[in-house]
Parts: structure tokens; sequence; C-alpha cells
């Protein structure tokens, strides 16, 4: 008997090949995304709470200055006061007391010879200084 014949008696029940859904390269770059969103999202909440956190600290050392200001040089402390005051002014009661602060420190700021503050003009600031501490 001829051996491939006996071979191919033996072979004819095998099935031919199936057909196996692959879905694995579509795994695969759904998890890269999936990862890199995650990532992602990672970052800015980070990102964004080091911001906040700037920010913070940034009002409180503006806030410090506001507090060192020293009024016996009239001149320099009107324009420290402005500038400290304007970048502290960030809410509505703030920005009030600013645009009323700030016409008050105008007198004392572009003249060559300046006198000493007055009284207003010294308790205006320090409730200004004082709402700020509050809020800061």
């Amino acid at each position: 008997m001829n051996p491939d014949a006996n071979l191919s008696q033996q072979l004819k029940d095998i099935k031919p090949l199936l057909e196996i859904p692959d879905n694995s390269f579509y795994l695969y770059w759904g998890l890269i995304v999936l990862a890199v969103l995650i990532v992602l999202i990672l970052v800015y909440f980070i990102v964004k709470k080091l911001w906040r956190q700037r920010k913070i600290n940034l009002a409180k050392g503006y806030l410090e200055k506001l507090k060192a200001i020293d009024w016996h040089d009239t001149k320099k402390s009107a324009y420290d006061a402005t500038h400290y005051a304007r970048l502290l002014a960030t809410d509505e009661r703030r920005k009030e007391l600013f645009y009323q602060l700030e016409p008050m420190l105008e007198k004392y700021k572009y003249k060559k010879e300046v006198d000493e503050v007055d009284q207003d003009t010294l308790n205006r600031f320090n409730l200004y200084v004082q709402v700020s501490d509050e809020s800061v």
C-alpha cells in the first residue's frame, strides 16, 4: 500500500482552520489612549493646584509688603502702597476700597516735596490692609 494514501485516510477528519477574531490591536491602542488621558488629567490637576498655591503665596507676599511700608518717606511709600494695593485688589470689596484710597495717595506721588501723610489717608490704608488680611 502506498504510504501517502494511508496518511490521507488518517487526515480526512481534520477540519479547516477557524477564523478567530483578534481585537488585541484595538485593545492595545485603547489602553495607550486611556493611559495618556489619565496622565493628562493628573498633570492638569497638579498644575491647577500649584497655580492656586502660587497665587495665594503672591497675595501673602504683597500683603506683607503693604504691612512693612514705612511712612517716613512719604513719596516712596505712596508709590509702594499704590502698587501693592492694586495687585491685591482682586475681589469687589478690595477694588472698591482701592478706588477710594488711590486718589488719596495721588497727592503724595507727583510733587517734588510732599508733606507727611494725613491721618485720613492712613486710616483708609489701614482699613484696606485689614480687609486684605482677612481675605488672604
